[in-house]
């Protein structure tokens, strides 16, 4: 979040990340004077990042700091061996997966999970890479009989959109969480008095703003050869995963018997005396 943050917030959250060691031994007052800033900015840090106090963050660094350092993702290189570029993209998958469930809040994927169970029908709206993540939800929670769609296309959203209300919940789905349509579709969304939740990177950004609950992936910088939004694409296909399996947890024995219900269904288009039956 560093380029995003106001001048004097930026200033010690750069003197954080270059002197982690020494900054979580100092107070408010002398990391702000280490910084040429002042304590009330250190504390509106702690506030713009999430965090309840600066304790909270001297902590969270403290246990960054103990853990090993992983692997800087960078971009492919002519002719790079495969082996090279196979453990590159599985250190950075890796690494995005582990700061994603980092920075998760309980209470918000809680109430995410209770909105889901809940509502009469679910719309995920995404664009681009983060459409893919939107259709892998779909076809989850069609499995468990929840009346879902999503939608590529913004006119379509909107058109559905139009006609929710209360009962209904809109997920919008936008690494940056700056995409227009996506902010826009949440906005509309707002205004039927439906439920949204946004999937978004760490921070505060045009969808988040208009969202009754949030859900955050990790805010790691993709690099410039990213095969279509490589670790922005993993964490929020790891988010929809933990969405599902926790409605699933809570509606354990309906999910079973609708999950066996739809392998059946599978197996009766795939049998092979069905199709021989067909085809004559």
């Amino acid at each position: 979040m560093v380029d995003s943050l106001p001048p004097s917030e930026r200033r010690i959250a750069e003197y954080i990340l270059q002197n982690p060691d020494e900054a979580i031994l100092l107070t408010a007052i002398a990391l702000g004077e280490k910084s040429n800033t002042s304590s009330a900015a250190v504390i509106r840090l702690c506030k713009s990042i999430g965090f309840s106090g600066f304790q909270e963050l001297k902590l969270r660094v403290t246990g960054d700091l103990q853990e090993k350092a992983a692997v800087d993702y960078r971009d492919i290189k002519p002719k790079e061996p495969h082996k090279d570029i196979s453990e590159k993209i599985t250190a950075h998958t890796i690494q995005t997966i582990k700061e994603t469930m980092n920075i998760m809040d309980t209470s918000q994927l809680n109430s995410a999970v209770n909105m889901l169970i809940n509502a009469d029908s679910i719309l995920f709206v995404g664009f681009g890479a983060s459409n893919i993540a939107a259709m892998d939800a779909e076809q989850k929670f069609i499995r468990i009989d929840k009346k879902v769609q999503s939608f590529s296309d913004v006119h379509m959203a909107a058109t559905a959109i139009a006609n929710k209300g209360p009962n209904d919940v809109i997920v919008g789905i936008s690494f940056s969480g700056n995409t227009q349509e996506v902010a826009k579709l949440m906005e509309l969304a707002k205004q039927n008095n439906s439920k949204t939740i946004s999937i978004t990177k760490y921070g505060k950004s045009l969808v988040t703003s208009h969202a009754d609950t949030m859900l955050y992936t990790s805010s790691a910088n993709e690099a410039t050869i990213r095969s279509g939004a490589t670790s922005s694409r993993i964490a929020q296909l790891h988010i929809i995963d933990i969405l599902f399996m926790c409605v699933a947890s809570e509606e354990y024995d309906d999910t079973i018997k609708r999950l066996d219900a739809t392998r059946e269904a599978i197996t009766f288009i795939r049998d092979d005396k069905y199709q021989t039956k067909k085809g004559r």
